[in-house]
């Protein structure tokens, strides 16, 4: 899978070598794949079809680049390249011709996407098949309710919604709990293979891809739960010291999931403390939730007073939370600090690179400059040993991209979500105003993101890259996150076109489906050993059949009104 056969076949009276390289390495030494011996001689190699190839064939003797090409290949196709002397040119020429036909990648998750689509509009349809009686009935079903704001959203009891009728429920938002199950279902996929391919994959280093996604809108979700849950715990007047406690006992119990359970899997071997990885990723969001609560809890129960003729009126719910926001600036001001003036041995002030053999090798002990500096220092072996950039850039330093430094961006874009729970509140009752709020909020975190990133993979003053969390990855991401939010409450929330579903079940459950998956994800149902390993199609089906089936689980758990709190 994602692999094809290329055979050299050398025609000239000298040995030649062969280099490589691929376009998504940033600025990465070439690397050899083939020696091929002179008169008619070949040697054959496996190489990746994942991204383009740009490769070089070198006299042994003459120490000259004898041809130079990039291309694509396909998977599972034989391709022979024919390095033979030109007529026409002083340089030998180097000549493709295809020997097999490569597969079609993509056809398999093209086939599953025109299913789900299929599924999806068989279960649109279905209710306007039935009598207006039973499609009411099913209405009620499906509609937002649920336990008030939880983990999930952080409140009260899920018993309560259906056994206590006498009690005014407060309304869900619909839109929260389906981004959330949105981006929890995406990452269970991912997390599962994504069917192989690389898209699905976490971005070598630089760069977005779909995996690279779905955590900081989990983040941002976070963010606007903990702005809402404690506007519930405002009104039933829990004390400070109530809040406090309910913050750090949810902030343990998270932290020991993500240390104890979720750090180590039986196939790792015998555990051992000399390399049991402290940080993770509920290590991190357990974090980001207490620093994000604290702030909600000393300097964020206010209320905003909406005038009708005051000059602040438009940045008001900036404005009135000054305390919060200095705080974040001052982070954010840390985390540039550290990142682009901290001295770290060997490197260069304010590296951002993968090192390995990228940017010439001319820095290979330097994996993600001060951020990897700073954890190594601190954690020594007890951290992830298999980064992103460890295939491509031939790394042999540890990173951690749930790492000390990162989890100040993780807190921004939570602070972000916060935001967005601030609109939902200030404005309620006036959805064209909260929308507004939400596009004027992505346009200007774009417009920045794009300056500093300067719309280029590798080439901006702060790169977009997840591993490191950068400034330009957090402004992208809080432009996507208000950007999807907005959509999503228009078409729940406001026009009720849609229930949410299947999204809303996991995002009502959204640390039992982690947690679940996390520990069970490599035992059957959910996953088997793989016979045909040739092409995307079982890794696919795999993929698509765990993260079902837990939708399915829990849809489920829903119809039984159990959610998991903490």
């Amino acid at each position: 899978m994602d692999q094809a056969l290329l055979t050299f076949q050398n025609q000239l009276t000298e040995e030649v070598l062969v280099f490589y390289t691929t376009d998504y390495c940033y600025k990465c030494v070439y690397q050899h794949i083939a020696t091929v011996k002179p008169n008619n001689n070949n040697e054959s190699a496996v190489i990746s079809t994942k991204f383009t190839l740009t490769m070089q064939v070198e006299s042994q003797n003459r120490n000259a680049t004898l041809c130079r090409w990039s291309r694509t290949y396909g998977e599972n196709g034989h391709y022979t390249v024919w390095i033979k002397s030109s007529e026409a040119a002083s340089n030998p020429s180097c000549t493709h011709t295809v020997d097999k036909v490569p597969n079609n990648a993509y056809l398999p998750i093209l086939v599953a996407a025109l299913l789900l689509a299929l599924i999806a509009l068989v279960f649109i349809g279905a209710p306007y098949t039935y009598s207006r009686r039973c499609t009411t009935k099913c209405m009620k079903t499906i509609c937002c309710q649920g336990p008030q704001y939880s983990m999930d959203n952080d409140g009260g009891q899920a018993s309560e919604a259906e056994h206590n009728i006498t009690k005014a429920k407060p309304t869900r938002l619909c839109s929260l709990d389906t981004l959330r199950g949105f981006a929890l279902t995406v990452m269970v996929f991912v997390n599962y293979g994504g069917g192989g391919y690389w898209f699905f994959q976490h971005a070598p280093w630089n760069g977005l891809t779909v995996a690279d996604l779905v955590m900081p809108w989990f983040v941002f979700i976070i963010g606007t739960s903990v702005v809402l849950a404690f506007r519930s715990m405002q009104r039933r007047r829990v004390s400070r010291l109530q809040q406090l406690r309910k913050i750090t006992w949810r902030t343990a119990v998270l932290l020991m999931l993500g240390f104890c359970f979720l750090n180590y899997s039986p196939r790792d071997g015998p555990l051992s403390l000399s390399w049991l990885r402290v940080p993770g990723v509920l290590q991190r969001l357990g974090f980001t939730y207490f620093v994000l609560s604290l702030l909600q809890t000393f300097w964020g129960q206010k209320e905003i007073p909406l005038t009708a003729n005051h000059l602040g009126n438009p940045v008001q719910d900036v404005i009135l939370y000054w305390q919060q926001w200095l705080i974040i600036i001052l982070l954010e001001t840390l985390w540039l600090c550290i990142t682009f003036l901290m001295p770290v041995p060997g490197c260069p002030t304010g590296y951002l690179g993968a090192g390995g053999i990228g940017d010439k090798g001319l820095y290979p002990n330097c994996t993600g400059g001060a951020a990897g500096y700073i954890d190594r220092w601190m954690f020594g072996d007890n951290m992830y040993r298999y980064p992103t950039c460890k295939e491509m850039y031939l790394t042999t330093q540890p990173f951690d991209p749930e790492g000390v430094l990162g989890t100040i961006n993780s807190i921004v874009i939570g602070f972000l979500g916060m935001q967005a729970g601030k609109i939902i509140i200030f404005y309620k009752g006036r959805n064209i105003h909260i929308l507004c709020r939400f596009f004027v909020w992505a346009a200007i975190l774009g417009i920045s993101a794009a300056i500093l990133s300067k719309c280029t993979r590798d080439g901006g003053f702060i790169p977009v890259n997840k591993n490191l969390w950068s400034l330009s990855y957090v402004m992208c991401m809080g432009c996507f996150s208000f950007l999807l939010l907005a959509g999503i409450y228009f078409v729940t929330d406001m026009k009720n076109w849609w229930s949410g579903q299947p999204f809303i079940f996991p995002g009502m459950n959204s640390i039992f489906v982690y947690v679940g998956h996390s520990l069970l994800g490599f035992y059957f149902p959910f996953s088997w050993e793989m016979r045909f390993q040739e092409s995307h199609w079982e890794w696919l089906l795999q993929s698509l059949w765990g993260t079902g089936l837990w939708v399915l689980i829990a849809y489920l758990l829903y119809k039984k009104n159990f959610f998991l709190k903490i």
